[in-house]
């Protein structure tokens, strides 16, 4: 169960409760967790937020690609996209997500895509057109090397029309086209707004060393 009460569902089918595919290949799923947003840092500081969520998706070994501010139904959210790689195979996964936080609870709509036995065809046409030395590039959000999959500019939108059957293109396609059209009933949009995650909690200071007996002598 989530607070959604409608989105445009044109082309999906549903396969079990709150997730559909369609017959590219991508996978639509709505999510609700009744518990405080686990966002890094506050929609209000983007700059500190991207950062973070960048340095997370490293971690986990992937790559952020985008992470912009949004609204769903007039309601703050952040809409994320970004690149894993499958672990069984060669190739990649790719996630877009717009997160709408609430104080003590969130609701995320979900599209993914994985890539199929042919893999790399864009990166390696886009980095023929463009050559390697402008084709790697810092990731624009994080100063440094942050690990997991490297930040280059085939994944920029501006590629997308000349691959319109790359994962890539359809997952970032299929969450702007329907993001805009998710409503919330009236509860969800009326709960406090996420301000931010939890300050963490002082580590309780360690017991006192118990005292041994003191015993004179060699007995």
């Amino acid at each position: 169960m989530t607070p959604i009460t409608g989105l445009d569902l044109t082309g999906f089918t549903e396969r079990e409760p709150g997730v559909w595919t369609d017959d590219t290949g991508l996978v639509l799923s709505v999510h609700f967790f009744p518990l405080v947003p686990d966002l890094p840092a506050s929609l209000d500081d983007l700059q500190g937020l991207r950062a973070a969520l960048a340095g997370l998706t490293a971690e986990a070994g992937g790559g952020l690609i985008e992470a912009v501010a949004d609204a769903v139904d007039g309601v703050p959210a952040v809409r994320q996209l970004v690149k894993v790689p499958l672990g069984d195979r060669p190739g990649q996964a790719f996630i877009g997500s717009c997160t709408i936080p609430r104080a003590a609870c969130s609701t995320v709509v979900k599209v993914q895509a994985a890539e199929g036995a042919t893999t790399g065809m864009r990166e390696a046409v886009i980095m023929a057109q463009v050559g390697p030395d402008a084709y790697f590039r810092a990731h624009p959000y994080v100063a440094g090397q942050l690990g997991g999959l490297p930040s280059h500019v085939g994944d920029d939108e501006r590629w997308d029309a000349q691959f319109p059957g790359h994962p890539l293109t359809l997952v970032r396609g299929a969450l702007a086209r329907i993001a805009p059209t998710v409503t919330f009933d009236d509860g969800f949009k009326s709960l406090p707004p996420f301000a931010g995650p939890a300050p963490a909690r002082p580590a309780p200071p360690a017991p006192p060393a118990k005292r041994g007996w003191f015993r004179r002598g060699g007995s």
